[in-house]
Parts: structure tokens; C-alpha cells; sequence
């Protein structure tokens, strides 16, 4: 620090050393200097555990980001929950195959995606499973008899779901038809809370929501480590990715699940054939650019099974796949494919 003189205020006495005075000074009037550091926030939202972390220089600032981030779950839970009566889903559900219903741009952009990745899949995917999915109650352990299955299997057909991109209107074709967005609005929330940490500056985080993930940036000069679960033992992973400025979506039969008086495990992820819990696979991890696409297509693979699964995510650019079948075997995609010995 460069010395400092004050004219005639020193004259005749004693030099002294003014630098311990000048500190104290800046201290005084200087405001205390922000740390950067990383952030940790978690809730509970959509059913589901939300966790996020980031970088940021300012502790008020990070809770103000936090905050808002978190709420976006549950807005998103309020507009497309099943469980939830007064949902904007839940209305849709009710009144769709009497009327066109308009609905929020977010509902809409939803569905849209869902009918997407449905006619990718040849319906391996589709929203509609609800129509007979609302009849399982994985917590209380109750399954549908067959009869009711075959009662309701007929209203699932995502191609009786119409959009109006014009109107962003919603019609069912069908009465009966029962759509349940639990396999891809987990993924649209994540992406919207990412959007709302872009815009506040931030530019290192992790975010998410039960089986989705996605990340923004690296983690400040190296990858962020992402475990695949084995999705028979609840700390063990099956593989570790070193992954950066992606999403990862996993789909497991082991999330929602009981088993039956049979001794068969029934999880949540349903066949659109069959209106019963899918078998040969125990669980997909998709990774691409974005949380509601990576949700959707982890469905759809499970549902499509190993080889057709794969076969589908060959043919889709900036997407990858991991898949753990019923016997234990790990099959990847091209873009994974560890090198052969």
C-alpha cells in the first residue's frame, strides 16, 4: 500500500506509521467481501425428493435463487399432479372427452412432447396408461383384477389425445381415457428449474428430482460424477459416469413397487399392451440435452425392452442409453459402449 501524508497534521512531532489506521479505516467503511462457494438446498415435491446444489458468491442471493427454483416443483405439481383433484390435469382428465379444454402453455409444451416421444416409440410410451395406471396403489399394495384391466385397456391410445397448437386445447376421443404425466413432468421441472438458474447468473449447479437429473456446466474444472443405481441394492451403484451440461433420466422398476401374494414384483412402469407391470428389464438411464425428453425416452425404453430400446436410441442423435435387464446384464449404447479387451 502506498503511503499516505497528511500536511502539517504530523509537523513537528514524532513520524508515525499510518498503515494500521488506513486498515482500519477501509475496513470500516469497505462492506465484508462475498465467498464464493457452493450451495446445498433439498424438499419434497411431486411425490418426490429435490435436491439442488451450485456455485454462487452470495449466501442471500443463493437463498432468493434457491427459493425460487424449488417453487417451480411445485407449481408444476399444482398444474399436472394425478393426485392432486384441484390439478390442471386432474381437470383435463374430467372433462376432455366432452369438450376441447384449453390449457397452459406448459401443460401443452408437456403433452406435446409426450405424444412425440409416444410416436417414436410406437406408443411403448404413452400418457394414457393412466387409464388403467389409476387403478394400482402401490402403498396400500392393491393391483387391478384382470377383468378390470381388460375393462379399461381399450382408452389406452395416446392417438386419442388431440392437440390444437392454435387453441392450446386438449380433446380426448374417447371417454375413459385417463392421461398421467408421472413419467415425464418430473423431467419438464427439472428443465425449468435449470432455465430459472441460468437467468439468475448461475453457471455450475446440479439439479434434481427423484430419477431425473440434469447439469449445468461442470462442476469448476472437473466432471460431476452421476451414479447409475443397480437397482437391486439401495447403496450400491452399478456404474459411475463422469458427465457435464447434461440430463440423465433413470426409469427402475424398484421406485414404486410391491410384491404380490404370487411372490411378482408390480412396479409402476406399465405396459400400454397389457396394462400390467413390465418384465425383462429392472431399469434405464438415458442421457441427451434435456430433462423432458430424457424422461419420456426412459420410459419408452423400458417399456420397448433391451434390443428394441436400443435399436430406437441408435437412430436419435445426442442420446444415450443404459439398460440392466432381469438378468443382471448391462447393455449400452454405441455412444457408451465400453472399449472391447
Amino acid at each position: 500500500m502506498a503511503k499516505i501524508k497528511f500536511k502539517n497534521f504530523f509537523a513537528g512531532r514524532r513520524r508515525v506509521c499510518l498503515r494500521p489506521f488506513v486498515w482500519v479505516l477501509l475496513l470500516a467503511v469497505l462492506p465484508p467481501v462475498a465467498q464464493a462457494q457452493w450451495y446445498k438446498y433439498t424438499d419434497t415435491a411431486m411425490t418426490t425428493p429435490v435436491q439442488l446444489e451450485f456455485w454462487f458468491s452470495d449466501q442471500s442471493a443463493a437463498d432468493a435463487i434457491a427459493e425460487d427454483v424449488l417453487a417451480v416443483f411445485h407449481q408444476v405439481d399444482r398444474n399436472m399432479s394425478r393426485y392432486r383433484e384441484d390439478s390442471e390435469l386432474s381437470g383435463v382428465n374430467r372433462h376432455a372427452a366432452d369438450k376441447p379444454v384449453q390449457v397452459s402453455s406448459g401443460l401443452f409444451q408437456v403433452l406435446k412432447k409426450a405424444g412425440e416421444v409416444a410416436e417414436l416409440s410406437g406408443g411403448a410410451f404413452d400418457v394414457s396408461f393412466g387409464s388403467v395406471g389409476y387403478l394400482y396403489d402401490y402403498r396400500a399394495h392393491q393391483q387391478p383384477s384382470e377383468e378390470d384391466i381388460r375393462s379399461r385397456l381399450s382408452h389406452i391410445n395416446y392417438q386419442d389425445i388431440a392437440l390444437d397448437e392454435a387453441e392450446h386445447t386438449v380433446f380426448y376421443r374417447q371417454k375413459g381415457l385417463l392421461v398421467d404425466l408421472g413419467g415425464i413432468a418430473k423431467g419438464y421441472a427439472v428443465d425449468l428449474g435449470i432455465e430459472r438458474l441460468m437467468l439468475a447468473g448461475v453457471r455450475h449447479a446440479r439439479l434434481s428430482a427423484g430419477g431425473d437429473l440434469r447439469l449445468l456446466g461442470d462442476k469448476r474444472g472437473s466432471p460431476w460424477l452421476v451414479g447409475v443405481r443397480d437397482p437391486r441394492s439401495g447403496e450400491r451403484n452399478a456404474v459411475v459416469l463422469p458427465l457435464a451440461d447434461v440430463a440423465i433420466s433413470t426409469s427402475g422398476d424398484y421406485e414404486r413397487f410391491f410384491i404380490n401374494d404370487q411372490g411378482e414384483r408390480v412396479h409402476h412402469i406399465l405396459s400400454p399392451g397389457t396394462g400390467k407391470s413390465v418384465r425383462g428389464v429392472q431399469s434405464v438411464t438415458i442421457i441427451g440435452s434435456n430433462a423432458l425428453t430424457t424422461d419420456g425416452l426412459s420410459t419408452a425404453v423400458f417399456v420397448l425392452g433391451p434390443e428394441k430400446g436400443l435399436e430406437m436410441i441408435e437412430r436419435l442423435p445426442g442420446i444415450d442409453a443404459i439398460i440392466i435387464d432381469d438378468q443382471r446384464m448391462m447393455h449400452f449404447s454405441e455412444g457408451l459402449a465400453p472399449p472391447e479387451s
